[in-house]
């Protein structure tokens, strides 16, 4: 079966719809919270009796300024437990992340040479240049061919190799 899709004046007309119903419930949920702050107020807070001497007034100071002291009391130990749940929340997302152990992304290969690599770490520092074979002496091979006549008289060498010997053992 195929699926029809919806027209876009269709889809417009759905969405203003669902808008205006979401608006209505907006201004609805608003005059529900100010009346329901009202009749707290009302049950709460009764208005003052301003009318009496001046110790009338002053006794009735008093028990506001009780009333706020206690209310400061309980604001601070609210405040104190929010403190503590968030630190404790703070404390287990870390266990969590721990637990789950960190997860290392798959490494691309990435060609680079070591002229390149020094470069992208050192930035402009960096002066010198790896390549190593530039520095190597050159050395000519020379082929050497002795007569076998040379190498094979061994009794010349160890008279001059006596003396080195003599040298090495007094310097010791």
């Amino acid at each position: 079966m195929s699926e029809k899709k919806m027209t876009s004046s269709r889809r417009h007309h759905l969405k203003s719809l669902i808008l205006s119903i979401a608006q209505n419930w907006l201004t609805q949920e608003g005059k529900d919270n100010e009346a329901a702050k009202q009749a707290y107020m009302a049950e709460h807070c009764p208005p003052p009796d301003t009318s009496g001497d001046q110790a009338a007034l002053m006794e009735y100071c008093k028990k506001l300024h009780a009333l706020i002291d206690k209310v400061d009391e309980e604001r601070y130990d609210i405040e104190a437990k929010v403190q503590k749940a968030d630190k404790e929340i703070e404390d287990l997302k870390i266990k969590v992340v721990d637990l789950r152990g960190v997860k290392k992304p798959a490494l691309k290969k990435v060609r680079m040479s070591a002229d390149s690599m020094l470069k992208a770490l050192l930035g402009s520092k960096h002066t010198v240049n790896m390549d190593l074979r530039a520095n190597l002496k050159q050395v000519k091979k020379e082929s050497k061919e002795e007569p076998v006549e040379a190498a094979g008289d061994w009794r010349k060498n160890i008279e001059d190799k006596a003396d080195r010997k003599k040298m090495f053992e007094a310097a010791a």
